[in-house]
């Protein structure tokens, strides 16, 4: 996807919010910006979530967005289907997009597909924080040679409590997190 369409991609997104998903953004971590823009440090974390020695912080992102859940009349239950959600850098600016893969995408035409190795619950009201693999990386920019990505610091994004009335129904529930994409040192 090129830079043009996946600026395109996330202003829709915010549109769809409701909200300038920026105005969410600023409100949630006013405090920590100007920290974000610099820091590289890696989050505290619980001990399974630590990524492998060898590896360094080199970007870091808050989103805001949805988890999307469809209900299965079959299991009763409502499925995860995908995340669709903006990604902000440490000046509160959109870098990019976050969708199923999962994928996170920049503006900058670097992208990178994770697969989950590692999950542990923080908050009970909140999805669980995530290590997750990079299973492939492209393009030039921020996310190029990414090999693990941290979910930390989730708020929402929980399914539904109550059931579903039609099977095959949608739920998008709000979230924000914070991503840590990590590169291997040479």
């Amino acid at each position: 996807m090129s830079k043009i369409s996946t600026m395109q991609r996330a202003k829709d997104w915010c549109r769809k919010f409701g909200m300038g998903a920026s105005a969410l953004f600023l409100l949630t971590v006013a405090g920590s910006i100007t920290a974000w823009a610099t820091d590289k440090r890696a989050p505290d974390v619980p001990e399974d979530l630590v990524v492998d020695v060898g590896n360094k912080v080199h970007f870091h992102v808050y989103a805001a967005g949805y988890q999307i859940y469809k209900w299965s009349a079959a299991t009763s239950a409502w499925v995860f289907q995908a995340p669709e959600a903006v990604l902000f850098d440490g000046d509160g600016g959109i870098v990019g997009i976050h969708y199923a893969g999962p994928t996170w995408e920049s503006n900058s035409g670097s992208k990178v597909v994770g697969k989950r190795l590692k999950g542990v619950t923080v908050d009970a009201d909140a999805i669980p924080w995530l290590l997750l693999e990079a299973t492939s990386s492209e393009g030039p920019g921020i996310f190029a040679r990414t090999s693990f990505v941290q979910r930390v610091n989730t708020v929402g994004g929980m399914p539904p409590a109550d059931p579903g009335v039609t099977d095959g129904e949608e739920a998008q529930v709000p979230y924000t997190a914070e991503y840590f994409f990590y590169r291997e040192e040479h």
